[in-house]
């Protein structure tokens, strides 16, 4: 295991959880005001990541059992993320953004930590496509320091999105541009992972 690995894992989390610093925004905008929305949406958010990761961990510790020279084929599957996230931005291209949902706060203290955790999981199908690969071709401690910083870094995300919420201008600019980035690094980690 080696300490020059934490640079990697943090800036794969990052790549892979730019979404969910929109999602998370969103969130602590709609129990703006509210006792304990902070409490419940990190909670909410650490246990949806930690299912993520659990899948992840589990899909990449069965991929182990794969023989050595069929591991690099792995990144086919981030690769092809990409591809079809590229290729859904270009068929969008041009078409209006879709309305705004109505508000729909979920009582009266704002987000439940259930919600929070289906949203995270739900948004995670890229996440888990991308760290089976990942996780697969690290040895057992260097998928644990990844797991360690994923989690570690999911407090920081959380701190990030309720800073976001009250930064409109800065909300706005990853919706924005958040999707453009995304496939282009995915189909670099693919390709790093193909000629691994």
């Amino acid at each position: 295991m080696s300490l020059g690995m934490v640079g990697p894992a943090a800036g794969l989390f990052a790549v892979t959880n730019v979404d969910d610093l929109v999602v998370l925004a969103l969130f602590f905008a709609q129990g703006a005001g509210r006792r304990g929305v902070t409490r419940r949406i990190a909670a909410g958010q650490y246990l949806g990541f930690a299912a993520i990761v659990a899948v992840a961990v589990a899909a990449a510790s069965g991929a182990t059992l794969l023989p050595a020279r069929v591991i690099p084929l792995l990144g086919l599957v981030p690769l092809a993320l990409g591809v079809r996230a590229a290729v859904q931005l270009w068929r969008d291209r041009g078409r209006p953004p879709p309305a705004p949902e109505p508000d729909e706060r979920p009582g009266p203290g704002g987000p439940r930590v259930l919600e929070v955790a289906a949203v995270t999981f739900a948004n995670g199908g890229d996440n888990i496509g991308v760290y089976v690969p990942v996780l697969a071709t690290a040895g057992p401690a260097t998928m644990g320091l990844y797991v360690a910083v994923f989690l570690a870094l999911v407090a920081v995300w959380v701190a990030a999105g309720r800073y976001l919420a009250t930064r409109p201008p800065v909300a706005r600019a990853l919706e924005r541009w958040g999707h453009l980035v995304l496939p282009a690094v995915l189909v670099g980690v693919g390709v790093l992972i193909l000629l691994g």
